[in-house]
């Protein structure tokens, strides 16, 4: 059995931690939208439900959806703040466009699927 000294031990762990504190950090891409988002979907026309409210993720500008249940969801934030975004969930589909600002957004969508054709407004904004 090797033993080391208390204080080999600690200049050890001391000298770990100043290494580790120059290090550079790993690369990021983050935008200014990344974060938690609730979006509201309005229905304008059509026969889908009049409204819901998603949780939404924002990371590297990638849009990824916050709840459970069998859904896809694509999206992508552009650097000035253009959104695009494609829902889909059993035989429903859904496309989106609009604009964040750093804490807030709006924009139109436009859906289709198996028992109806819908479209609306979108609005959204940053929690937390």
């Amino acid at each position: 059995m090797i033993t080391f000294p208390l204080r080999s031990m600690v200049l050890a762990g001391a000298l770990a931690a100043a290494a580790a504190s120059i290090l550079p950090a790993p690369a990021v891409a983050r935008t200014i939208f990344d974060g938690s988002w609730s979006v509201l979907i309005i229905t304008d026309r059509g026969q889908c439900d009049r409204a819901y409210r998603y949780g939404l993720q924002i990371v590297n500008g990638n849009v990824i959806y916050d709840g459970g249940g069998p859904i896809t969801l694509q999206g992508r934030v552009a650097p000035n703040g253009a959104v695009r975004v494609s829902v889909a969930s059993g035989g429903q589909r859904a496309d989106g466009t609009g604009r964040l600002s750093r804490d807030r957004g709006t924009g139109v969508w436009r859906g289709a699927g198996s028992s109806a054709s819908c479209s609306g407004t979108w609005e959204a904004e940053r929690r937390g």
